[in-house]
């Protein structure tokens, strides 16, 4: 099967692989070839990828997921591979995210807050599962 995975300003990844496992809004899910048509709304997380033997992660940054006779594609705001990843930033930008989170004082300050914090786990967890 084949996924793509497109930014605003990029194609991040454009290749065909074996399997598909990523977070949605409702959960973690994975697909297989063959699987049925799938669409879904992505939460901020990893996408894993596996390639026979060898595995990629990305990070995707909300946006949607359309599965069709065999052909995935992605559609996110932001994405990174794994391997381009700056840990030593990613941490940075969790530890700014958490005190934000800490001394926020209106409920939209903690939101951006809470994204914040999603994206540089997602960051980590992406730089981790290579």
């Amino acid at each position: 099967m084949h996924l793509k995975i497109i930014t605003h300003e990029k194609v991040v990844f454009d290749e065909d692989v074996d399997e598909i496992y990523t977070k949605g809004t409702d959960g973690e899910f994975g697909i297989l070839k063959d699987h049925v048509p799938v669409m879904a709304a992505l939460d901020i997380g990893v996408t894993k990828i596996k390639q026979g033997s060898e595995s990629k992660c990305f990070t995707t940054m909300g946006g949607v997921l359309q599965f069709k006779d065999n052909e995935c594609i992605i559609l996110t705001t932001t994405a990174e591979c794994g391997d381009d990843i700056d840990v030593v930033r990613a941490k940075e930008a969790l530890n700014r995210a958490k005190a934000r989170l800490e001394e926020a004082d209106a409920a939209t300050d903690a939101k951006r807050a809470e994204a914040a914090v999603a994206r540089a786990l997602a960051r980590l967890k992406a730089s981790m599962n290579k």
